[in-house]
């Protein structure tokens, strides 16, 4: 394959992936009449439509997506294999991206991604909020950060944080207004906050586990979010209950916020891992990322059981 070829391939992986020529010309640093018209001659040499263009937005047609889903690991592979070569370099630096929870970022990652932003300068972290299932490797993100039992069996995993469980808590205000729940069913007659899950666009039922079994309990409320941290503090202004990670509701429930009920049948949940694809090349950056966030408590560092997501 000639270099005109392969300048062609990555204008057209730019494009569909920017789904715009105004935004991919600007990444790649020509004009947008340039962009189209390499696109027409790729699009005439191969005697296949590529892309369909409207006034608003550009999409890849069936051909075009079965190239780009077969081109886009191979550049993306290529530009690892580059990054890897800053290994000559004494000090991490460039960009690592990571996808997790916002109660992750806030309670796990907060600290420890200070403390490596501050001893490698030259290193950048770009943290993306989101609840669903990521596709790390479709949308170029370095890794990602989940519950342990949900990572897929061909990612590396790295725990980073130990084993935990969650808090139902309300606040006093509340409790005067509605009696306890006896039972995690008695929570259908609660306000509770909702939370939607943006990989199905459903409400998360509750889940709890009673006996070492699980069972979930769908609940109702005034408020949802596609978050749990706006759900908590309307729990902290007394107007609903939340079902939050233990860590993020301790301090409140030790300063008397917040009360904690139906604690026995918490759902404990194994330790937050981060994981990437085995086939990727570890550049220092990503090296010194990994380290930073590993939990290392050799009591806890048990081997991750994971089922295909």
């Amino acid at each position: 394959m000639n270099r005109r070829n392969a300048n062609d391939l990555l204008a057209f992986l730019t494009i569909a992936r920017e789904q715009s020529f105004t935004k991919a010309a600007n990444k790649l640093g020509v004009s947008s009449s340039a962009l189209s018209h390499t696109i027409r001659a790729l699009e005439e040499r191969l005697g296949l439509r590529l892309l369909t263009r409207t006034t608003r937005n550009v999409s890849a047609t069936e051909a075009g997506e079965r190239l780009l889903s077969s081109l886009g690991p191979l550049f993306d592979e290529i530009d690892h294999q580059i990054d890897a070569l800053s290994a000559l370099r004494d000090k991490p630096s460039g960009t690592v991206r990571l996808t997790c929870t916002d109660h992750v970022s806030q309670f796990i990652l907060r600290d420890r991604i200070a403390g490596v932003i501050k001893q490698y300068p030259e290193l950048k972290i770009e943290i993306l909020l989101d609840y669903g299932l990521t596709n790390i490797v479709g949308d170029r993100i370095d890794a990602g950060i989940r519950q342990g039992e949900l990572i897929s069996k061909d990612m590396i995993a790295v725990r980073i944080s130990p084993d935990w469980r969650f808090a139902l808590v309300g606040s006093p205000d509340y409790f005067k207004k509605y009696p306890e729940p006896d039972t995690p069913y008695d929570l259908t007659r609660h306000n509770c906050a909702g939370l939607r899950l943006t990989s199905s666009g459903t409400l998360w039922a509750w889940d709890f586990q009673q006996d070492g079994k699980e069972f979930s309990v769908k609940v109702d409320g005034q408020l949802s979010y596609n978050s749990i941290m706006p759900g908590f503090d309307a729990a902290l202004d007394g107007i609903c209950l939340a079902y939050v990670p233990y860590d993020m509701a301790k301090e409140h429930i030790d300063s008397g916020a917040l009360r904690e009920v139906l604690s026995e049948y918490s759902l404990r949940c194994l330790g937050f891992h981060l994981y990437y694809p085995n086939r990727r090349q570890a550049t220092p950056a990503f090296s010194a990322v990994v380290d930073a966030l590993r939990y290392t408590e050799p009591s806890l560092n048990a081997t991750v059981k994971r089922k295909t997501v």
